[in-house]
Formats: structure tokens, C-alpha cells, sequence
């Protein structure tokens, strides 16, 4: 359910810029954003960086599309959103708490959030969702700069590394389980 509402904003916008203008598309992501920020507040979570980034970028990326450049091509939008979800993710491994941390602090209990391991599996997590949004950014950028790609071959590198993403944020916490019995499965990768 959490990997759901941390996703929401973006399969949101995923799914509205296919229906609908860029703007609206990025200014109702904005909003989805903020309801996950709301939904966090309620059930007395911290504020997540992933969530707010996500609220600044949309609103930026809206913003520049309304106001400088309304004819920019869907892959540009797409391309201007991965790279502000790259900057919040790099800026936040530079901040020393990793996106995911946030997440996994709220899951873990107070003995498995003090190993060792826990702080470095997050970054590592972290790190390919990273990765991921390099990929995904490749994948929109090829739309834009290889015009005689099929426009499908983009869409799957976007795909597949999202859901790799989600795969590995899943596999790795019950990996290190397995391997070295801690952190636990939920540590890192069902936050609440």
C-alpha cells in the first residue's frame, strides 16, 4: 500500500499526460503530491523529501510549461520531471538522509534501525532509484533527440526502470534478510 502512495503523484501524471495537457498533468500531480504530504501529516509521519521535491518539481516544470514554453513536447516534459526527481534523489544522498530512509525509519523498529547495515541499504536503494531516474531520463531523451526510434522503445526503458526500481526496493531488504538476517524485510521496503 505505501510503494502505491509514494507512486501516486507519478502514475498520476504518468497516466494525465496521456489524457491531458502538460500543465494540467503537472498541476494535478502537484496536488496528488501534497495529498500524500496531507495523508503523511495525518497519520503523524514526517514530512518526506521524496514528496516534497516531487511537489517543487511539478510546480516548477508546470510553471515553466505555462508560462515560457507551452508547445514543449511531451518527452521534454517527462525528461524536465525525471530530472528533478534525479536532483531530489542526488540531493538527498548529498544531505546524508537518503529518500528512503525516511521511509524505512517509519517501518523499522528502534534495534534494526540501529545496525549497521540499515543506513547503507538505504543509500544503496537510494542509489537505484538513482539510477532508475538516469534511465528513465535516457529513455524520454531518446524520444526527443532519435526520432527514428519506435516511440514504444522509449516508454519500455521508462518502464522497466521504474519497475526494476520497485523490484529492487522490494528484493534487496529481504536479500540482506536472508543473507545476513538483518534488516528485517520491512525495515526498508514497507514503510508506513
Amino acid at each position: 500500500m505505501t510503494i502505491f502512495l509514494i507512486l501516486a503523484p507519478f502514475g498520476a501524471f504518468a497516466t494525465l499526460m496521456m489524457l491531458t495537457s502538460a500543465a494540467i498533468a503537472l498541476f494535478v500531480s502537484a496536488a496528488v503530491s501534497l495529498a500524500v504530504i496531507g495523508i503523511d501529516a495525518w497519520y503523524g509521519r514526517s514530512l518526506k523529501i521524496l514528496s516534497a521535491g516531487a511537489v517543487v518539481t511539478f510546480l516548477a516544470v508546470g510553471l515553466y510549461v505555462t508560462l515560457i514554453d507551452p508547445a514543449l513536447s511531451t518527452s521534454a516534459v517527462k525528461l524536465a520531471v525525471d530530472a528533478g526527481i534525479l536532483l531530489v534523489t542526488l540531493g538527498s544522498i548529498a544531505a546524508r538522509t537518503p529518500f528512503t530512509l525516511q521511509y524505512a525509519l517509519e517501518a523499522a523498529d528502534a534495534e534494526t534501525a540501529k545496525l549497521p547495515g540499515f543506513v547503507r541499504a538505504n543509500y544503496i536503494i537510494t542509489w537505484a532509484w538513482a539510477a532508475a531516474a538516469v534511465l528513465m531520463m535516457m529513455g524520454n531523451a531518446a524520444m526527443i533527440y532519435v526520432p527514428w526510434l519506435p516511440f514504444w522503445s522509449g516508454l519500455l526503458v521508462v518502464f522497466t526502470a521504474r519497475n526494476v526500481a520497485v523490484y529492487f526496493t522490494n528484493w534487496y531488504p529481504q536479500y540482506l534478510r536472508t543473507k545476513y538476517g538483518m534488516p528485517s524485510a520491512n525495515a526498508v521496503s514497507r514503510p508506513h
